[in-house]
């Protein structure tokens, strides 16, 4: 088939785009496409294949449907164009349905960028909300290595993007949980309470900003900040070497152009803040279960405590089976599992947090072992956690990626943290996609072998320089003696 009448699936017209189109325009309009879609690309994102993926979009398809996330916000353009669908419904366009009915979205960023678009969906709460499919153009991808759309960075000339598109239309929808982040302290009668915010927040709801005094969250005397996350929330040593990462960059950005020398500096920062050998550089007051105090609702009104072990120096509350470095530190649970401990594989659709703790980075090496998991602390549909002035002074958290310093109370009052579901969006998924459905009847409900061991240390000498994800790597040339 001719490159044209192929994109001639995706290619909305101008009337479609632009509201107060006469009716002359709109009469002259052929058939409805098969696969409307509304390309947005973070153009700083990957470098320089940002840009130019946005121009081949823009050669390829009308340039009103192609959205440069630096000039565009998708709030704001996703409205304009449901409203001019809704006005040419009353004026008798019935194709204005079908397109609603058949439009898609592409994001191309990274995590953050794909967050922004996926929040914006679920909060503007729209009729016949669009499926979303993910262009890997950023550094973790987690969210398009969790639903097929690969890991690696796109090519951007036009067979590249005529074969994504034709992936787009073949693809099928699938949902994704989110989740509300809330954070509430009491006003200090002095000096700032204010989370140190990440140093690159993506544009979403999904970046910690505080409430308004109508928000039905605010408090008297508190101060309340909320957010959210598609793929995972985690506090603790991780955070911590992470945010100590992002600083570094933030600061010598000339030293970060290599992949090697990041690795490596991430892990000479992970040695460096104790993370390789936490129980021996670290006293407990790092430890998960010494700065807060945490509960977990795992059935509706039942709230429980959660059991850390007293060396669980990083908690991660998983939503994908991609953590990092497309891992999943919750592995699938046997049969004699589920049965003992109530636990179902992850499912990206069932309203439910995966929550796993992991001792120091060594731990995280299991996850390269065959059925390799963290620790398995709980899965649930809200987590709390409580802090109370003593443990520590501050904390370090992410979101997605994102790290921040959280201070701790300084006085006789707590800081809370509770995580809630919050609706769902749907994505688009490929035959490659790491994401199992609940409603799926091809997802594994359960692993028959019984060898899920809980026994987390069985990794071969051979694996001590390669961990599972960027938290947890030293690469192969760094030689272990030496780093400090």
């Amino acid at each position: 088939m001719a490159s044209h009448q192929f994109l001639d699936n995706f290619i909305i017209p101008d009337h479609i785009l632009v509201p107060g189109s006469s009716d002359s325009d709109v009469e002259n309009v052929g058939d409805v496409p098969h696969c409307p879609v509304l390309v947005f690309v973070n153009s700083k994102s990957g470098g320089q294949l940002g840009g130019h993926l946005l121009k081949t979009y823009r050669d390829l398809l009308n340039p009103k449907q192609v959205f440069d996330l630096g000039e565009h916000a998708p709030d704001k353009v996703l409205r304009t164009v449901y409203a001019n669908l809704e006005g040419l419904n009353v004026r008798g366009y019935q194709f204005a349905d079908k397109i609603k009915e058949r439009l898609k979205l592409i994001v191309a960023g990274g995590d953050g960028t794909a967050g922004w678009l996926l929040g914006v969906v679920c909060d503007l709460k729209l009729s016949h909300p669009p499926p979303i499919a993910t262009v890997p153009l950023g550094t973790g991808n987690n969210l398009p290595f969790a639903f097929g759309w690969g890991k690696k960075n796109p090519a951007t000339d036009q067979r590249s993007i005529e074969a994504f598109l034709d992936q787009v239309m073949k693809a099928t929808k699938m949902k994704i949980d989110n989740w509300h982040i809330l954070m509430r302290m009491r006003a200090p009668k002095e000096g700032p309470c204010d989370p140190i915010p990440p140093l690159e927040l993506p544009h979403s709801l999904h970046a910690f900003h505080r409430v308004s005094e109508s928000d039905e969250f605010n408090m008297e005397g508190c101060h309340t900040f909320r957010g959210g996350f598609w793929n995972y929330f985690s506090m603790g040593m991780d955070a911590q070497v992470s945010y100590a990462f992002h600083s570094e960059r933030k600061k010598n950005p000339e030293k970060f152009k290599n992949q090697l020398i990041n690795q490596t500096t991430y892990a000479k920062l992970g040695c460096s803040q104790g993370w390789f050998f936490a129980s021996m550089s670290h006293p407990a007051d790092r430890n998960i279960a010494q700065l807060a105090k945490v509960k977990f609702m795992k059935r509706h009104g039942e709230w429980q405590d959660l059991d850390i072990p007293p060396s669980i120096r990083s908690i991660v509350c998983l939503n994908l089976p991609s953590f990092s470095g497309g891992f999943n530190p919750w592995g699938t649970p046997n049969r004699r599992k589920q049965s003992d401990r109530d636990l179902t594989p992850p499912f990206v659709d069932d309203g439910l947090l995966e929550i796993v703790g992991f001792r120091n980075a060594w731990h995280g090496l299991v996850l390269l072992a065959p059925k390799g998991h963290g620790t398995r602390l709980a899965q649930a549909h809200r987590i709390q956690f409580e802090f109370r002035k003593g443990a520590a002074d501050h904390t370090f958290m992410r979101i997605d990626g994102e790290p921040w310093k959280q201070p701790l109370p300084v006085d006789d009052d707590t800081v809370m943290v509770e995580i809630s579901h919050h609706g769902q969006v749907n994505m688009l998924s490929t035959h490659n996609c790491k994401s199992k459905s609940v409603y799926d009847p091809s997802s594994p409900h359960h692993e028959d072998e019984e060898d899920d061991s809980d026994e987390e240390d069985s990794v071969a000498e051979e694996f001590r320089k390669f961990g599972a994800a960027d938290t947890f790597r030293i690469p192969d040339e760094v030689d272990v003696s030496h780093l400090s």
